[in-house]
């Protein structure tokens, strides 16, 4: 009896232990919601600025070339050099020039004196014609002649005025204020028809080229104060236009601006820099769901996924919400659209 009752109360005692083990341990603490912050889209909207590489060309550039075969006979211009519009830059050797010019100064003197005869002879037969002393057949041969002098007389004053601007042309001089860029004859040279003898840039009126990535232009377009920074100054700018086509090469699009005050010299090269009137988000901001970026905002209780299409990863985001739409700024990685904001 003593031998069956003592394995019970032991089995009893094990129980009873492991009854009062399972009441000490403490109830497991039930899990916690997440945390969310929410921020007012215009609290942390930012406008970045933008830049491109930029110059300042002339807007005028004149490639000066002889137009006659001549030898260069003077080039009072150098490098650097300003000029002003109406100066002379190269003269060319006028010898022959003066000589043809001779010549048809004298072809066309002997064509006025055969056109002074020609005119004296019709009065006189015109004269004798009505005294019936002048044939009708010959009064119309002096009226001939005197038509064939008369166009010989412009021939010979066309050939004057030709060779006259020949001449002219022996003579180079600046079209606009400009500096020179090149200067690629030299005196003695002979300088044949299209040979270039100087490039000139205009001074006064230059313009800012800067090359844009094409998802920029439309930024610059409306931005309202760009500048141009070079050697650590700032000029204001006014924009001109940009153009539509795409550079084959660097596949940009170039931007043509005005400078509102004093410009710096041409062939100045630094950066131009405009603010973004669009409304971005930090880039810190953004979420990737479902292959596309965009942000969570909070729409009832519920975070919403907005997708930002444009959105590249590392770059502000432009926006196209309102200013006061919530948007999720801390736990947002842990949430999945619709999910409830607590």
């Amino acid at each position: 009896m003593h031998t069956i009752l003592k394995p019970l109360a032991i089995l009893a005692a094990a129980l009873l232990l492991a009854a009062c083990g399972k009441e000490a341990l403490p109830p497991a603490a039930a899990p916690q919601p997440p945390s969310f912050t929410l921020a007012r889209v215009g609290a942390v909207a930012i406008y970045p600025e933008r830049s491109a590489p930029a110059a300042v060309i002339g807007k005028h550039e004149a490639r000066l070339s002889a137009e006659v075969a001549a030898t260069i006979q003077a080039l009072p211009v150098d490098v650097g050099q300003t000029v002003k519009r109406g100066a002379v830059v190269a003269r060319l050797d006028p010898r022959d020039a003066e000589l043809a010019l001779e010549r048809a100064e004298a072809a066309l003197a002997q064509a006025a004196a055969r056109h002074a005869q020609a005119m004296a002879q019709l009065e006189r037969a015109r004269a004798l014609r009505e005294k019936n002393f002048y044939s009708a057949e010959a009064l119309t041969l002096r009226e001939t002649e005197l038509a064939a002098t008369a166009a010989d007389r412009r021939a010979a004053t066309a050939q004057r005025d030709t060779v006259r601007r020949v001449l002219d042309k022996h003579t180079l001089r600046a079209p606009f204020d400009a500096v020179v860029r090149t200067r690629a004859g030299q005196v003695g040279e002979l300088a044949a028809p299209g040979t270039i003898l100087l490039t000139l840039v205009a001074v006064r009126e230059v313009e800012l080229a800067a090359q844009l990535q094409p998802r920029d232009a439309e930024s610059l377009a409306v931005s309202p104060a760009p500048t141009f920074e070079a050697a650590d100054r700032k000029h204001a700018l006014k924009l001109l236009r940009i153009s539509p086509t795409l550079n084959r090469e660097s596949r940009s699009v170039e931007a043509r601006l005005l400078f509102v005050d004093m410009p710096p010299a041409a062939g100045t090269e630094g950066r131009l820099l405009w603010r973004d009137p669009q409304a971005h988000l930090p880039a810190e901001l953004l979420v990737r769901r479902a292959g596309h970026y965009g942000v969570f905002i909070a729409e009832a209780g519920k975070a919403r996924f907005h997708g930002l299409p444009n959105a590249q990863e590392g770059r502000p985001a432009a926006i196209d919400l309102p200013a006061d739409a919530q948007i999720v700024t801390q736990g947002r990685h842990a949430l999945q659209d619709g999910m409830p904001l607590r």
